[in-house]
């Protein structure tokens, strides 16, 4: 399983699905060791079909940085932190991130909009 570390330690993701509100954007990016970048996207395609069939599921799309970079980052939207939170604790889908190497770290946030 990745592991899963805090972009901003104050609030890290678990303490985040406390808050009641939507819609939601989890970015999450993923920090994958050189040669490892098609293994884990085969994984993540499994976790993404799954997430994809959940209820309150809106969209997902991933980006790969450039220049070599290593960093991978999903951003989905939810339509709440309740919607988000069930699907990521549910026994099947935590049976599918267990899938993920352990060479791989994980920072996810949720976000919301605001207007600028």
């Amino acid at each position: 399983m990745a592991k899963l570390r805090s972009l901003d330690p104050r609030t890290p993701m678990f303490a985040q699905f406390k808050q009641k509100t939507g819609p939601i954007v989890l970015a999450n990016t993923f920090v994958v060791p050189e040669g490892e970048t098609e293994a884990f996207l085969a994984t993540f395609r499994r976790q993404a079909e799954y997430m994809k069939a959940q209820p309150g599921f809106v969209s997902l799309r991933m980006h790969r940085g450039t220049a070599g970079s290593q960093l991978l980052m999903n951003v989905a939207v939810w339509e709440s932190t309740e919607a988000l939170a069930a699907a990521f604790g549910s026994p099947e889908f935590q049976r599918l991130a267990a899938e993920t190497s352990d060479d791989v770290e994980s920072y996810p946030h949720i976000f919301e909009q605001i207007d600028v």
